[in-house]
């Protein structure tokens, strides 16, 4: 299976670079992942609704416009699906078995996705009610990517 996770940012501390690549390095004896990195969009200090509206969507744009035209789209939303991990393990199985063979999985910025990028997306996965720093959310999702296919492979890790 392809993975690419398209998110708005960069890591910028170096203890979350190093659990990235930790992570991808870990994936890569599971298939193709791929991070691909969108500009975020400059906020004033004291943001009006129309500027975090503006930013939301710019970046919505920018995120749909780097999505692999054949991927299955899940975005990262705090009011999407919670799942187990081994629900979220069987979704990624019952996608590949369905012929799915590139996923996508969006991560917003500081004031989350768009609502386009929201209604372009196949699936809404929450990790929580809670909300999460967006580098933070990237590294969630590895991790949980990576327990994913131990589970799926009956591999040691998962408790």
């Amino acid at each position: 299976m392809n993975i690419e996770i398209v998110c708005v940012g960069t890591l910028k501390e170096r203890y979350w670079r190093e659990a990235e690549a930790e992570y991808i390095k870990r994936l890569s004896a599971y298939g193709r992942i791929k991070i691909i990195q969108v500009k975020e969009s400059p906020l004033p200090a004291n943001p009006s609704p129309a500027n975090e509206a503006a930013v939301t969507a710019t970046e919505g744009k920018a995120l749909l416009r780097a999505v692999g035209k054949q991927s299955f789209v899940v975005a990262l939303d705090r009011g999407g699906r919670a799942f187990s991990s081994e629900a979220f393990a069987e979704k990624l199985r019952s996608l590949a078995v369905g012929g799915v063979s590139h996923v996508a999985f969006l991560i917003g910025g500081s004031l989350g996705l768009s609502g386009e990028a929201l209604d372009a997306s196949d699936l809404r996965v929450s990790f929580s009610e809670m909300t999460f720093p967006h580098q933070l959310a990237r590294i969630i999702l590895q991790e949980q990517i990576y327990r994913a296919f131990k589970i799926l492979n009956n591999e040691t890790y998962h408790k």
